[in-house]
């Protein structure tokens, strides 16, 4: 399979449809914020971390994917049915991560500042690359039908990734750094 086939040198790009789109369309701006969000999860696994965590991660990185795959599915697209939609089980086990990390870490009281560890650093960075997704897929929901659950999930993906890169520091024994106005 060659990696350049040309088609879309011309500004334009498939779905998982027969469908081309301009490359600007939100829908492209959304899988592909969610591209850019698995790229800064790819150096997150790049560091040495608790394993628990690694595996969370790798298969965070899978149901990216997933999420990607999702969104280039409009529902109307023959393929629809062919693929796996993100769904409350994938919500629901972001939610269980984000309460098993959180029974470890102080109860939060102020704002905190982003950073302590390089590692902690990237997942903030990683959580924030999640929230402009979200924004993204948002503004994709506005003018076109889309899988509701993928908002569920991005939203929690950032939950998860604020509460895992408190939860590095605190296994590096880094202390948080308070918002001081």
């Amino acid at each position: 399979m060659k990696i350049y086939t040309k088609t879309g040198d011309s500004g334009k790009t498939s779905l998982n449809s027969p469908q081309r789109i301009p490359k600007n369309n939100i829908r492209v701006e959304a899988y592909g914020t969610i591209d850019e969000l698995n790229s800064v999860l790819g150096i997150v696994m790049t560091y040495d971390f608790p394993d628990s965590i690694k595996l969370d991660i790798e298969k965070i990185m899978n149901l990216l994917f997933q999420v990607g795959s999702d969104l280039a599915t409009p529902f109307e697209s023959p393929m629809d049915n062919k693929i796996k939609r993100i769904d409350e089980n994938d919500i629901s086990y972001l939610e269980k991560l984000i309460d098993d990390y959180d029974k470890e870490l102080p109860e939060l009281r102020n704002f905190i500042l982003p950073g302590g560890s390089q590692l902690s650093a990237y997942l903030n960075l990683a959580r924030t690359v999640a929230r402009r997704a979200e924004r993204r897929i948002v503004a994709l929901g506005d003018s076109e039908e889309i899988n509701l659950n993928i908002i569920k999930f991005i939203n929690r993906l950032a939950d998860y990734l604020f509460v895992a890169a408190r939860y590095v520091n605190l296994k590096l024994n880094i202390k948080e750094k308070i918002w001081k106005i």
